[in-house]
């Protein structure tokens, strides 16, 4: 493995897309590149006082970055040693050499990394997709996992929410590429209002900043040339998650996670049902839940105090550590 530490603002698709603009770091924040056999990830981190020893990594959605987990970490910077992973073909991270965009091949990614930087066991978070893929690492590798925050995880529906379909879609063969070519005109404000339309609980929370780093965001990914196939197969990862029978369906994977789990809901939530948090509550064996009726799929962005101090709350029960 190698690490490359990145000063303020990297460029590290540079060898796949020179023209792709920088990603945005903030106040704070410092990014690295690792590079593993076949693999590179960019990793955002915050560094942590000397009081915060415990080591954490956060793990974002589809179409997302580590850039969603900017709100949350320095409220818990005191606590934690905290490092959010761009999966592979998202964020500041190439796409994987094998084009492995599974839900089982992301969380294989986030395994290699832990293994390959010797912090085990983290405080492990995931959202949406990224929830999915940390109760695949948390089933999996029990001795990489100390706590589990699942914010909105992807977990297999019955009745998949009316406006997570869209994103169902785009795992068919032909889908993408009609989507893209029918939304060639959509400007980047366009996308980004109607992408912060279906996550946010309250669009109207976002504040300006918020949405302009947004755009330049948005701008930035249109520019990546492996954008869409990324999330095509990725998308296509999750539908293939929902479908997985047996020992490695990702319910019976929930069932075998031993760590103290705490599993975050929003009521306004369009992509993962509301309703999903008490069988996700019965699933998971050490669990508390933390419902909160006016988020919606992205509660770390929209009330990251209320996850901070569940994430507390749930320290305090194992004793602080």
């Amino acid at each position: 493995m190698s690490s490359t530490e990145l000063p303020g603002i990297q460029a590290a698709a540079a060898a796949v897309a020179p023209t792709v603009s920088a990603v945005r770091v903030a106040e704070g924040e410092e990014l690295r590149s690792v590079t593993l056999p076949g693999l590179t990830l960019t990793v955002r981190s915050r560094p942590a006082g000397a009081a915060a020893p415990a080591p954490a990594l956060f793990v974002h959605g589809l179409g997302g970055s580590s850039q969603n987990w900017s709100a949350l970490m320095p409220l818990l910077a005191d606590t934690l040693d905290g490092e959010a992973v761009d999966l592979p073909g998202f964020g500041d991270s190439p796409p994987p050499d094998d084009g492995n965009y599974s839900v089982t091949g992301h969380a294989r990614a986030v395994i290699r990394l832990l293994d390959a930087g010797g912090r085990g066991p983290v405080h492990l978070f995931g959202n949406s997709l990224g929830g999915a893929v940390a109760t695949r690492v948390a089933a999996g590798r029990p001795d990489l996992v100390r706590t589990l925050t699942l914010i909105s995880p992807a977990l297999p529906e019955i009745r998949v929410q009316r406006p997570a379909v869209p994103t169902a879609l785009l795992a068919l063969p032909g889908v993408a590429s009609l989507f893209v070519r029918l939304t060639r005109e959509w400007t980047a404000e366009q996308r980004t209002r109607g992408a912060m339309a279906l996550c946010y609980g309250d669009p109207a929370r976002i504040s300006d900043e918020a949405f302009r780093h947004a755009v330049a965001e948005m701008e930035r990914r249109l520019e990546l040339p492996y954008f869409w196939d990324a999330m095509t197969r990725s998308a296509r990862g999750i539908v293939d998650a929902y479908t997985l029978g047996g020992q490695h369906g990702l319910w019976r994977q929930a069932e075998r996670v031993l760590a103290p789990t705490l599993l975050v809901y929003g009521g306004k939530d369009q992509l993962v049902s509301y309703r999903m948090a008490r069988r996700a509550s019965a699933a998971f064996r050490d669990s508390r839940l933390l419902t909160l009726p006016d988020a919606g799929h992205v509660a770390m962005m929209e009330y990251p105090e209320a996850v901070a101090q569940a994430f507390r709350d749930l320290l305090d029960e194992r004793g602080g550590s």
